[in-house]
């Protein structure tokens, strides 16, 4: 196999037809494991508190914030399984580059095992 249909026959595995839901559990990872996504979530949260536990006459979650945990413990229930299904499709391409990796070095071996096989024939012959 030489370097070039190696690389070609990598990529055209990695980058098979990807369906509307993996692209999206990819994006939504992207985002979800992101600071941008973990300071707006804090900012959020603190907001609630504060008007809430502020709020003199309308307090639509009043103190212990039972709706901000509904909405904390759906976000956590929604967002797991996509993280997941996402981790599971890395994980795949990580197996498919160890496995290219392995071929590369097995072929590596080879020729450096015939390089040592000519080298000692050289040896032999200048004796």
């Amino acid at each position: 196999m030489s370097k070039k249909e190696g690389k070609n026959n990598k990529q055209s595995s990695l980058k098979t037809q990807l369906t509307p839901g993996q692209k999206a559990a990819d994006k939504l990872t992207t985002f979800a494991g992101s600071w941008g996504f973990i300071i707006g979530l804090l900012i959020i949260i603190f907001f609630w508190i504060t008007v809430n536990a502020m709020a003199m006459i309308y307090r639509w979650d009043p103190y212990p914030f039972i709706l901000l945990n509904l909405g904390l413990s759906c976000l956590a229930a929604l967002q797991a399984p996509i993280i997941l299904m996402s981790q599971n499709r890395q994980a795949e391409r990580d197996r498919i580059n160890a496995k290219y990796d392995y071929q590369v070095n097995r072929k590596a071996e080879r020729e450096i095992q015939e390089i040592i096989k000519y080298l000692h024939e050289i040896k032999r012959r200048l004796k």
